[in-house]
């Protein structure tokens, strides 16, 4: 049992505010849910549109069945009927249009004139608000709340809003009151409702994260936002940086003076980060960078999803240096493995680097408050006995790590750094004995990287017959797919990859010769992944599902093409 909800309209008409409130209001009495967007990258104008599932625990995925299909405009009522299940319905304003004859299924409500009566037009999304929870039969006193909140301090907004609230559910509960069954509740406690990016910001403070530079760039940018709404509560400077090169230069001073950094950007803004990267690896600086992948080249779709920076991360920045790449799988993995990233680049005195996407950032869900005692914070700082004087930064050791201090901290020492290549000291060198073993010191740490990667996620048949390997934000929808494959009888199960850089093996070397069928699942043209499996380990994939229109897969879509590849 479930309820699915599309509300869509031009740009500036307010799905936000109908998804937000319905989510939070949804989220309080227990219910669980997830909700994503598709938006056009414009201000005003356009077709954008946003779901929301409702399902029996949280939902994983999004599905293109839509029960309750709210049509700000009548663009929105042509694109998406089809989507609309028999016992639909419709919410519509006869203002602004009419439903063909034939459609029985609508449920009339003036949102403008309701809105107008109650104090203006710009309420007409409350309005919306108000008519849904007349046809899924829950009261308005959890949104009425909501409002109240909202609008504290606000004089006479609040109620405007909650009369505007109650003329939509009253309009609407004359053609259609309570006539779809939500689902049961789920345990009765508090959880969260928070899209991907507040996920990650708020697992950098929890890491210890207290400074941010970045250039706003979609998907990222919510997480800038994030943090500097925390800033004064939590001592982070976050700076809005002129441009991802000064981004990355801050990030990089903050952390060789002490601090734990982040910069986040999409992949135009990386592309500008590269220099900055290879400073962060000759220099041996910790850092950890967030890419929130969107289709490319270029400008590409700045609002849409891809996994198109795959082998762009790996690669980037000249010259050869230890590097770890981890990915924003669920929102409960992407909380802990954001730490791991601030871990690994602390330890190891590497960049990091941590892929996420527009489908990821955007997508809301109902999730349980996180674990704050599985969060660690380790600076890796040595202390006084771990030091040889004089201070050597870049001293030779076995592992490749040599000991850090805080520049300033140690009297008498003083921490010399380079761009160019140079000796243990970090004076600049020409030599090549002296190239060669520096070169050998940095790379050894990737050796201890490899030990440090997680083996991918397995779910499913333990011993399956149809294999789905995917990567990062996919995690949702192959999970339903191979639930809707199992349902059908097959043997299914999925491989999930979190840490990707450098590749874990050995999952993939005991499972997949023993596997009848292996698809790599990507949004992307190219599937990246599988190239870099086969690259890796010499092993391949029987076929590629790629997705790379600018939309995340939805469950059908996959089974769908399972389907054509095993029938030949």
């Amino acid at each position: 049992m479930e309820v699915n909800i599309l509300v869509g309209g031009a740009a500036g008409q307010g799905m936000d505010t109908v998804m937000n409130l319905l989510g939070k209001a949804l989220v309080r009495e227990g219910y669980g849910l997830i909700y994503n967007k598709d938006y056009m990258s414009r201000v005003r104008g356009g077709h954008n549109f946003s779901r929301l599932r409702i399902g029996p625990g949280t939902p994983w995925s999004n599905v293109e069945t839509t029960d309750i299909l709210v049509a700000l405009n009548e663009e929105t009522f042509n694109l998406h009927r089809s989507c609309l299940s028999p016992s639909g319905r419709v919410i519509f304003d006869p203002e602004h249009f009419e439903l063909p004859e034939d459609e029985d299924r609508g449920v009339p409500v003036e949102l403008r004139a309701l809105a107008k009566e109650a104090g203006g037009a710009i309420m007409a999304n409350t309005v919306a608000v108000g008519a849904l929870l007349a046809l899924i039969g829950l009261n308005i006193k959890g949104v009425k709340k909501l409002l109240d909140e909202t609008f504290a301090g606000k004089e006479g907004v609040a109620e405007q809003n909650v009369k505007a609230l109650t003329a939509g559910f009253k309009a609407a509960e004359s053609y259609c009151s309570a006539c779809f069954n939500l689902p049961p509740k789920a345990e009765n406690k508090k959880r969260l409702f928070i899209d991907g990016n507040q996920v990650l910001g708020m697992a950098a403070l929890a890491s210890g994260c207290r400074f941010l530079s970045a250039y706003p760039m979609t998907p990222s940018t919510g997480i800038m936002n994030y943090l500097a709404a925390k800033s004064a509560n939590y001592q982070v400077a976050v700076e809005q940086a002129e441009d991802e090169i000064a981004a990355i230069n801050m990030a990089l001073g903050a952390s060789f003076a002490g601090v734990r950094a982040l910069t986040c950007t999409s992949g135009g803004g990386f592309s500008l980060m590269v220099e900055g990267l290879s400073l962060a690896g000759m220099t041996e600086t910790p850092l950890v960078i967030i890419v929130a992948m969107r289709p490319g080249p270029a400008t590409g779709l700045p609002t849409r999803t891809e996994q198109g920076d795959l082998g762009f991360v790996i690669h980037a920045g000249h010259g050869e240096f230890p590097r770890a790449v981890l990915s924003a799988t669920s929102h409960e993995d992407a909380f802990y493995r954001l730490n791991k990233a601030f871990e690994l680049a602390d330890h190891y005195q590497t960049p990091v680097l941590f892929l996420s996407d527009q489908n990821f950032a955007d997508t809301h869900r109902a999730v349980d408050p996180f674990d704050f005692s599985r969060v660690s914070y380790n600076r890796h700082i040595a202390g006084d006995e771990e030091i040889e004087k004089p201070y050597n930064r870049y001293r030779l050791t076995g592992s490749g790590i040599s000991p850090r201090i805080i520049p300033g901290s140690l009297e008498g020492e003083i921490v010399l750094v380079d761009s160019d290549e140079h000796d243990e000291k970090g004076n600049i060198i020409e030599d090549a004995k002296t190239r060669r073993l520096m070169v050998e010191k940095r790379m050894r740490k990737l050796n201890l990287l490899t030990e440090e990667m997680d083996e991918p996620d397995l779910y499913g048949d333990p011993h399956p017959e149809l294999l789905l390997i995917g990567w990062g934000s996919t995690y949702g929808v192959l999970r339903e797919t191979v639930d809707a494959l199992t349902t059908l009888g097959r043997k299914t199960a999925m491989l999930q990859f979190t840490d990707i850089w450098p590749l874990p093996q050995k999952r993939l070397r005991n499972l997949l010769p023993q596997v009848g069928q292996v698809f790599c699942v990507e949004n992307n043209s190219t599937g990246q992944l599988a190239a870099l499996i086969y690259s890796e380990t010499g092993l391949k994939v029987d076929g590629n599902i790629l997705k790379y229109d600018g939309r995340p897969f939805l469950p059908h879509e996959i089974v769908k093409e399972v389907d054509e590849y095993v029938q030949g």
